[in-house]
C-alpha cells in the first residue's frame, strides 16, 4: 500500500476516522426464522418471501393471510445502535402523521423495532408504484413540494443519537480505502494522489456544513428511493437519515449536463419554495456533496465486500477496469468543482 499523505495522517487521527470491519452475520436468517419473526407479531405468509433489492440489510415483501402485503426488514447487525433505529422510525411517524407520503413502520404493543434470535426487524405496509422518470419536470416539482414539507417536519428537532453529515465521513472513507481497497499494483500511483486531490478540495465545504441550519433528512434521497403512485410522491428507505443542510436532499436528483442540471434544479426549488424558502446558497454545496458521497461510496462498496451478498451483486466492483473508471471519474469530479456553482435566477 503506498504511502498515506499528510493530509492523510492528521485525517485519521481524529474521532471518527477509525476504520472498523463490517459485520454481517445473516448466516443465521434462514426463511423460516423470518417466517418465525412475522408470526411473533401474528402476521402469516400466504405467500413465499421476495427478496427486495437492499444490500446493508435483509429485506422481504410477502402476501400475508390477512390479504395484505408486508416488507419485512431485518437491520444490519453492528450498522445502527437501537436507540438509532427508532429515532428514524419516529422520523417516519412523525412525517406521516403530518400527511407527507413516506412508508412508515407498523406499530406492535407500541414498538416499530422488535427482536427475533439476535437480529432486529421491522414490518412496513408494502407500497407499490412505479419508478420516477428523471426527465418528468412535473414529477421533479411534485419531489421538491414534498421535499420540503419533509424539511418542515425535519426542522423541528435533531436527532439525537444518529450522526450528522461532517468531516468524519470523509475521514474515514479515505482511510477505508488507503487501508483496505485492493487496487491493483499500477493504478495505485495515480488513484490514491487522485483520491487525496479530491478529499482535499472536498473537505473544506464539508467542514462549512456545520454552521448551516441544521434538520433532519431522509438522508438518501435519489430516483430509486421514489415511487411514483397515483401520481403521489412516495418517499421510502430512511434508513441513512441523519442531520444536515437541506441540500443534501436536493442534489442527488441531478444529472447529465450543465442546462439540464439547471432545469431539474429549478423544478425542485419552484415545488420546494411553495411550502418554505430555500437558501440558494448552498448550491454551492452540490459538487461537493457530490464528491464526498464518490468516496464514501466506494468506501462502502470495500467494507462490505466480505459480505458474500455484494459479490454477487456489485460484480463489476473490485476489477480493474472499475479503479480505472474511479481515477477517471473523480478527476472529472475535481473539474466540476472548478466550474462555477449551479444558479437559478431569482424570481421577480
Amino acid at each position: 500500500m503506498m504511502r498515506a499523505t499528510e493530509w492523510f495522517k492528521k485525517a485519521a487521527s481524529l474521532k471518527g476516522a477509525k476504520v472498523t470491519t463490517a459485520t454481517f452475520d445473516f448466516a443465521g436468517l434462514s426463511p423460516d426464522t423470518i417466517l418465525d419473526a412475522l408470526e411473533s407479531v401474528g402476521i402469516y405468509a400466504q405467500s413465499g418471501l421476495l427478496a427486495l433489492n437492499s444490500y446493508e440489510n435483509r429485506v422481504y415483501q410477502l402476501l400475508a393471510e390477512d390479504g395484505r402485503r408486508y416488507v419485512v426488514k431485518f437491520y444490519r447487525p453492528g450498522r445502527w445502535s437501537q436507540q438509532q433505529i427508532v429515532e428514524e422510525h419516529q422520523f417516519a411517524l412523525q412525517l406521516a402523521a403530518a400527511d407527507v407520503p413516506v412508508v412508515a413502520p407498523l406499530v406492535f404493543d407500541g414498538n416499530t423495532l422488535l427482536p427475533w434470535q439476535g437480529y432486529w426487524f421491522t414490518v412496513f405496509p408494502s407500497v407499490g408504484g412505479r419508478t420516477f422518470d428523471g426527465d418528468d419536470f412535473d414529477g421533479l416539482e411534485r419531489i421538491g413540494q414534498q421535499l420540503g414539507r419533509l424539511h418542515q417536519v425535519g426542522a423541528n428537532e435533531l436527532f439525537q443519537h444518529r450522526p450528522s453529515i461532517d468531516s468524519s465521513m470523509l475521514k474515514q472513507a479515505v482511510a477505508v480505502l488507503t487501508e483496505q481497497a485492493e487496487i491493483p499494483d499500477h493504478l495505485r500511483q495515480a488513484f490514491y494522489p487522485t483520491l487525496m486531490q479530491l478529499a482535499q478540495a472536498v473537505e473544506p465545504h464539508v467542514q462549512s456544513l456545520a454552521a448551516l441550519p441544521q434538520l433532519r433528512l431522509h438522508g438518501d434521497a435519489h430516483l430509486g428511493n421514489i415511487l411514483i403512485r397515483d401520481e403521489v410522491v412516495n418517499f421510502v428507505d430512511l434508513d441513512d437519515s441523519r442531520n444536515g443542510p437541506a441540500i443534501q436532499d436536493l442534489w442527488m436528483f441531478l444529472s447529465g449536463p450543465r442546462d439540464q442540471q439547471l432545469a431539474q434544479l429549478d423544478a425542485l426549488i419552484e415545488g420546494y419554495e411553495m411550502f418554505q424558502p430555500f437558501d440558494h446558497g448552498q448550491f454551492a454545496l452540490i459538487e461537493p456533496m457530490r464528491g464526498l458521497r464518490m468516496i464514501h461510496y466506494m468506501a462502502w462498496l470495500t467494507q462490505r465486500w466480505c459480505d458474500p451478498a455484494f459479490p454477487r451483486s456489485f460484480t463489476w466492483f473490485n476489477t480493474m477496469r472499475y479503479w480505472e473508471d474511479q481515477v477517471l471519474a473523480m478527476k472529472e469530479q475535481l473539474a466540476a468543482l472548478a466550474e462555477p456553482p449551479l444558479s437559478l435566477l431569482p424570481n421577480i
